[in-house]
């Protein structure tokens, strides 16, 4: 990435972000225009771009990431289940190129979805 992403901003306090957790590797916060009753997105405090950029080294951050969002649904109360989404590119709804796993819950989900 050329420029600080929107997520890497909101990491570093320059612009503010409703923290819901936050350790040495990532942070979550709640999304600014929830899809679900809770909708909070999952992100790397290292910028990968997308998925699909992520390079093998980037394996233990991936795995953290999917960890933390199983923990932060539990802290929120997600007991009857969520849903997790990856977006990668922009055929694939990726808004912000910064990697970010959206933590949806607190309604019944469709299938398929979008």
């Amino acid at each position: 990435m050329s420029e600080p992403s929107l997520f890497t901003k909101i990491i570093n306090g320059e612009i503010p972000g409703n923290f819901e957790h936050e350790d040495d590797l990532c942070v979550a916060i709640r999304d600014i225009d929830p899809q679900a009753p809770v909708h909070i997105i999952v992100i790397p405090k290292k910028p990968i771009v997308r998925t699909a950029l992520a390079e093998d080294e980037d394996q233990a951050v991936l795995g953290h990431l999917l960890l933390t969002a199983r923990d932060v649904a539990k802290k929120v109360g997600l007991d009857d289940g969520f849903r997790i989404v990856i977006n990668n590119g922009p055929h694939g709804g990726e808004a912000v190129p910064h990697l970010h796993v959206h933590l949806l819950g607190g309604r019944q989900m469709s299938w398929p979805p979008g």
